[in-house]
């Protein structure tokens, strides 16, 4: 049985200004190596982001605390520069960097979650 504690899986959206579209693209080809290991130093991993033609945009990460993700990076100081860079490619936000005012958007269903469960669930009644 799998002991280990179920990362958090957290899913935002935010509006990436359409003009912009093909910079940002360019930004996010090679992103910079001290943000990319700001990012993992502050534990997340598995990030991923995805791009609408419209400018929509969605990511994705997990983390075992997805607060002290957040608060690591808005100490660290090789985030600063990235994220002041950044914010004027996005639609407007509450927050001091975009990814504070993104809408995180809940989980409803993940396959593994259920499978497990399922897998460890005790055997029902026959032809159940």
């Amino acid at each position: 049985m799998n002991t280990a504690p179920r990362p958090e899986r957290v899913l935002f959206q935010l509006q990436v200004d359409p003009a912009r579209l093909d910079e940002y693209r360019e930004r996010h080809a090679a992103v910079r190596p001290e943000m990319l290991r700001a990012i993992e130093a502050a534990g997340r991993r598995n990030y991923s982001l995805f791009l609408r033609p419209d400018g929509l945009l969605i990511g994705y990460y997990e983390t075992d605390d997805d607060a002290a993700a957040q608060a690591a990076l808005a100490a660290d100081p090789r985030t600063a520069a990235w994220e002041a860079e950044m914010a004027p490619f996005f639609v407007a936000l509450d927050g001091d960097r975009p990814d504070q005012g993104a809408p995180r958007l809940p989980e409803v269903f993940h396959l593994e979650d259920q499978l497990a469960a399922l897998d460890a669930a005790p055997p029902g009644p026959a032809g159940a």
